[in-house]
């Protein structure tokens, strides 16, 4: 009898190619999905200054709120669905796909109802000044009201890959970048909407990218929305998906409230120094957008293991299992050893990108940031990859352990402790002790995991 690994290329190819070919796709679309706050930031800062950097930086919780329910039920509907088609449950998967879309449409529009009415005292909590609320609320008011395409790109993108389409997945985040990259400088600079016109290409951007998908997965995909399946979600497996998507939405969570009490004890602290608030957290804006891009890259790596490694985790192939690991795992170490030696050796020149800051000791304190909070990110990789191998063998716990710990057990924690003994510094000291601890946490994990597994393979 054929088994069904013996079906589907993700049982019989080798690794190497298998991960090239799911994983350049996700990385390149993760390195789109950042690339659209990129962008803004470069035209934003080159157009408005550090005061538009910091405004949008201080709106993006509202994003990342958006994207840990995107997470939610994409991450684990992905993680799911590629579970029960190496188990041969294709019925079941379409279900999961069709639930999928379904329950981020109903979420997302309660997100824009609750959004509009809070944007404010929201975009306050987030650390907004009389100087950055009007350049937040134009970014963070937009950013609302598109809440339903973010979920449904995230969602939708995740399903594609599963579904055997990373290149689709691929193409249309892509396309959205090119969109966003063409229109961000006419509307900030011709139009003069400064950073209204940021938000608003990426709307465009994004509207073309769902455009895609909701095509593909209604007349290209194996797993296809219908009807049926739309008007009756399966409730039993969405419990499932949820459960595996927990982790990718409590970093997400995680990353809105780290992002809350960054901005604000940046706010505090750079208040009492010469840098300034509002510089502060312009600059610290500019760091993360840079980490973003490394750290893309490895989310990219993960997702595009994660299919090859669910699949043959539900057709019992362990050994294939343990392959795809160490080499994703060696990729991700890789792009961050290089990451953090760019940061570490040319700080200046990656903020040049963005524009030169007018608050006195705006640049100075961005090269301190850069080099101290990012200390520790080659060590970001490791903790990526690991992170995704519990999701994709549907360990929702162990996941969801290990994407808390540097965030928010460590980070946060942090944040708040070190700021009392070195005042504006602690905040960026953090990210470095936070980065060390949790990879060494990481380590005891996935060492007892590999002797499991490779106990399965004897």
């Amino acid at each position: 009898m054929e088994r069904v690994a013996d079906k589907n290329i993700l049982g019989f190819w080798p690794i190497p190619e298998l991960l090239k070919m799911f994983a350049w796709p996700a990385i390149i679309s993760m390195l789109a999905s950042s690339l659209y706050n990129i962008i803004d930031q470069i035209f934003i800062g080159h157009a408005v200054g550090y005061l538009g950097i910091a405004a949008t930086t201080i709106a993006f919780p509202l994003v990342t709120i958006v994207m840990s329910m995107g997470s939610l039920v994409g991450v684990g509907g992905s993680a799911f669905a590629a579970i029960k088609l190496g188990e041969g449950k294709f019925k079941e998967a379409q279900q999961i796909l069709n639930t999928v879309a379904v329950i981020s449409f109903v979420v997302s529009m309660i997100l824009v109802v609750l959004g509009n009415i809070f944007l404010e005292p929201m975009l306050t909590v987030f650390g907004a000044t009389e100087a950055t609320m009007p350049y937040s609320k134009q970014f963070g008011g937009v950013m609302v009201c598109i809440i339903p395409l973010t979920t449904h790109l995230i969602a939708m993108s995740n399903m594609a890959r599963t579904d055997g389409s990373p290149r689709l997945a691929m193409r249309a985040l892509v396309g959205g970048v090119l969109i966003n990259a063409v229109l961000a400088p006419i509307f900030i600079f011709s139009f003069h909407w400064q950073v209204l016109g940021a938000a608003l290409a990426t709307a465009c951007a994004q509207i073309f990218s769902c455009a895609v998908f909701v095509w593909y997965f209604t007349q290209r995909s194996k797993m296809r929305l219908n009807k049926e399946d739309l008007l009756h979600p399966n409730f039993a497996l969405l419990k499932r998906a949820i459960a595996i998507g927990a982790s990718s939405c409590l970093v997400q969570l995680s990353a809105t409230v780290l992002q809350v009490v960054m901005n604000n004890s940046l706010l505090y602290y750079g208040n009492l120094s010469s840098v300034g608030g509002d510089a502060a957290i312009g600059a610290m804006g500019i760091v993360m957008k840079v980490n973003m891009v490394f750290i893309s890259i490895c989310i990219g790596i993960g997702i595009g293991a994660q299919p090859i490694i669910g699949f043959n985790r539900g057709a019992q192939q362990y050994d294939r299992v343990l392959a795809t690991y160490k080499l994703a795992v060696k990729c991700a170490i890789a792009i961050t050893c290089f990451g953090w030696f760019c940061c570490m050796a040319f700080p200046s020149l990656i903020l040049q990108l963005f524009g030169s800051g007018s608050a006195p000791g705006f640049l100075g304190f961005a090269t301190d940031c850069m080099r101290w909070f990012l200390g520790g990110v080659f060590t970001a990789g490791f903790q990526i990859i690991s992170t995704s191998y519990f999701q994709a063998t549907g360990q929702p716990l162990k996941a969801s352990i290990l994407s808390l710990m540097r965030q928010f057990v460590l980070l946060i924690p942090l944040m708040l402790l070190l700021p009392l003994h070195f005042g504006l510094y602690g905040i960026i000291y953090a990210g470095l002790v936070a980065d060390l601890v949790a990879a060494t946490v990481v380590f005891f994990f996935i060492r007892k995991e590999m002797t499991r597994l490779h106990a399965l393979i004897a």
